[in-house]
């Protein structure tokens, strides 16, 4: 949404609005923008969820694992987990090749890992706009 047409709605000027926006921004109130894209954008790609179990349940494992998985922008999110698996992770794949890529290239690369368990979403049912955060 613009700006102006955020002040529109909130009853601000537009450079009022701009200032509180930059300043929420500066706070880490906002702390990132996210767009979400639907079936009709043309986007076909299917969501991957991947449960990895790790060889050692170590600090230093973990933080390992963790930075490596930041650097891989095939894997859209990634959670620390209770349970059978240690980390969840989620990737969109545009195919079978595509994901056998990431596969191959990126998950079985990562530190430490044991064990790759990969799940196929049939379809989106919802998709929560308060859950998108950060891009950073």
């Amino acid at each position: 949404m613009s700006n102006a047409k955020i002040a529109s709605e909130v009853g601000l000027s537009a450079s009022a609005c701009l200032r509180r926006i930059q300043m929420l921004e500066q706070q880490d109130v906002i702390r990132g923008y996210t767009i979400l894209l639907g079936q009709e954008s043309g986007n076909q790609s299917m969501a991957v969820i991947i449960n990895i179990s790790l060889e050692k349940q170590t600090e230093t494992q973990f933080q390992k694992f963790e930075a490596a998985v930041r650097r891989h922008p095939e894997i859209q999110e990634c959670f620390l987990m209770t349970g059978e698996s240690d980390y969840m992770l989620r990737v969109n794949a545009e195919s079978g090749p595509d994901f056998e890529r990431i596969h191959n290239d990126v998950l079985s690369k990562l530190p430490g890992v044991q064990r790759i368990h990969s799940s196929f979403s049939i379809r989106n049912v919802l998709t929560s706009r308060s859950r998108a955060t950060s891009a950073g």
